[in-house]
């Protein structure tokens, strides 16, 4: 016999007995008595009888592991939440310091980032649009790959207008790293 059928079976066990009570109930009726007290608690006690039949013939359920057992010393443990922050450092406290503020900490949430500032070595590469050149074409002799021609666009708007199309010679355009 399967677990499944095991389970089955005290399922119909419990079934018949409710079955039973029912019509025992029903025959007190017929005979024109009144369920009476100790028919009632006849059916509590029969199905208390059922539950605790169910209960014993359940698996046991797993235990949990104590401090000293092997079981518990296998089990890792999930990491506490820190309730404080990590206490800053003498390094980290001297003036002018700079501080990193992490996505939970208050500085993060109160503080704006910072503008991103451009890099002072780096000069911006432009190009001077010829006659007969097209954003596919400078993408591909500037950039290597003409399908960046997008982002090409996306970077000189401004200058181009709202056609990708039309470009005019001597538009300056700046190209993208």
């Amino acid at each position: 016999m399967g677990l499944f059928d095991f389970l089955k079976s005290d399922k119909k066990k419990a079934h018949e007995a409710a079955e039973k009570a029912k019509e025992q109930v029903e025959q007190q009726m017929a005979t024109g008595r009144a369920p009476t007290a100790s028919s009632a608690a006849d059916a509590a006690s029969a199905t208390r009888a059922v539950a605790e039949r169910m209960a014993a013939t359940a698996p046991p359920k797993p235990a949990a592991p104590t401090p000293g057992s092997a079981a518990h010393k296998a089990v890792p443990v999930a990491p506490k939440p820190a309730a404080m922050p990590p206490k800053p450092t003498a390094a980290s406290t001297a003036p002018g310091a700079p501080h990193t503020p992490t996505p939970k900490s208050a500085a993060h949430k109160a503080v704006p980032a910072a503008p991103a500032k451009p890099m002072p070595t780096a000069k911006k590469r432009t190009y001077t649009v010829k006659p007969g050149d097209s954003l596919s074409a400078i993408a591909r002799h500037e950039l290597g790959n003409e399908a960046r021609w997008r982002e090409l666009y996306a970077m000189n708007k401004g200058v181009v207008g709202p056609n990708p199309d039309l470009i005019r010679p001597g538009q300056v355009l700046t190209l993208p790293s």
